[in-house]
């Protein structure tokens, strides 16, 4: 069975800051500061975005046998994964239909069958009740009725999606071009193995992080080391019709990768199919919050989970190939985006305090931020609730980054002289 839904509540945005952010990024202003610090908006984002909408939670190779499980906290709800004999990845409440006790205490393990601690009702892996003690003399009770409370539960790319909406379409369907435009790299993301993990407690807003990843108009003075391996003002975006948004930025010349030094130390190369694609780095947010970095020997993904309106959670996981797991050194790699996580999370912490005076109205986007705009779009049509999507304004102007940069090169000036771009 699945859990009844709330009804969706209004707008938290007035029509007047709606339409102000849904016109093109040129003419457009910042979502308002109380989307970054007003609990109402968090509940709302909670209720119609995390509870409506498809949102990665964990990989599938957590639970890499049937019988696996893991245990997510979501929201405060007690999430159970578990793979089932079937080989089939499943979620479930946490919660035994009797009385409502925790099934299963432990972070993570493998069961034959879940059995409630308190009152011994068994549940099988696929969530069926197979025996509670005397009931047999209740009426209208039955077993095949009784069973744990289901959650939607589907892969893409080795990560597991939960939704808890049943009037939310299929995850293939939910996320449109996005799986396309991914089968064209040519390697499936669910070789990736995770690698390195480092976690951050952020003072921002989580959707102030998101937008920090979105642009690199701060990178020169930010980062001074990402900025020598990729110039800040050098890239593409993408235009999809999904939910999620992107992009690409190209190295420098000499740079192989996002490290300490810039080079892979031989590691080989993941999805890059040719050296064009060595050369850039590809960037996304699938919606709501799963940020995906493509490098050329491995795969970074942030998470910016809220922890009240004005702090974030943030986990950041390296991943490469899983016949280099154990082998490939990404030790400068990790430092260096723990250095590069440290500097953004000290500017989106003073954005967060700054947002909060009573003298900030929502700003204007630089010509640097329409992938930034971008983000916000897709924020500001989930607050409308109207049904309608904004579409991007398109380029009047398309630069051909690595020609750019080649002649950036060869006039002796690569990566040092500041220039404007046609963005968006």
């Amino acid at each position: 069975m699945t859990a009844a839904q709330p009804s969706h509540r209004a707008s938290p945005l007035t029509p007047a800051e709606l339409a102000s952010i849904r016109r093109p990024f040129r003419g457009a202003r910042l979502l308002p500061g109380r989307a970054y610090h007003d609990e109402a908006f968090l509940d709302f984002e909670r209720d119609e975005w995390f509870f409506r909408d498809w949102v990665a939670v964990a990989r599938a190779e957590e639970l890499p046998d049937p019988g696996s499980f893991i245990l997510r906290d979501y929201f405060g709800e007690s999430v159970l994964l578990v793979r089932g004999g079937d080989d089939v990845v499943r979620a479930f409440y946490n919660v035994c239909r009797h009385r409502g006790t925790a099934v299963e205490e432990r972070e993570c393990g493998t069961a034959v069958r879940f059995q409630c601690p308190y009152h011994a009702w068994i549940y099988d892996l696929d969530g069926r009740l197979l025996r509670a003690r005397h009931t047999e003399d209740l009426e209208d009770f039955s077993l095949a009725t009784s069973g744990l409370t289901s959650i939607r539960a589907e892969t893409w790319g080795g990560w597991i999606f939960l939704c808890f909406d049943v009037a939310t379409p299929g995850l293939e369907a939910y996320l449109g071009d996005w799986f396309a435009h991914h089968a064209g790299f040519g390697r499936d993301f669910a070789r990736l193995r995770r690698a390195a993990r480092l976690e951050y407690d952020v003072a921002a807003n989580w959707k102030i992080v998101a937008e920090n990843y979105s642009e690199c108009y701060h990178c020169p003075g930010v980062h001074p080391l990402l900025n020598r391996l990729t110039p800040y003002d050098l890239g593409e975006d993408f235009f999809p019709s999904g939910p999620w948004k992107g992009g690409w930025m190209v190295f420098a010349n000499g740079c192989e990768t996002m490290s300490l030094d810039g080079q892979r130390h031989g590691r080989p190369l993941l999805y890059a199919r040719d050296e064009v694609e060595a050369g850039r780095i590809y960037y996304y947010i699938l919606w709501p919050n799963l940020i995906v970095s493509v490098h050329p020997d491995y795969v970074l993904t942030h998470q910016a989970w809220p922890d009240g309106p004005g702090r974030s959670k943030v986990v950041c996981e390296l991943y490469v190939d899983a016949d280099e797991v154990g082998s490939a050194d990404v030790s400068g790699a990790v430092e260096f985006w723990d250095i590069t996580n440290r500097e953004d999370y000290h500017v989106v912490e003073l954005q967060q305090q700054g947002t909060r005076s009573r003298s900030w109205e929502a700003g204007r986007y630089s010509n640097q931020e329409a992938s930034v705009h971008a983000f916000d779009l897709m924020c500001a049509d989930r607050y409308a609730m109207d049904g309608s999507r904004t579409e991007r304004e398109a380029r009047t102007a398309v630069a051909n980054a690595e020609k750019r940069l080649a002649a950036r090169s060869r006039a002796g000036a690569a990566s040092t002289a500041p220039r404007s771009t046609a963005d968006g």
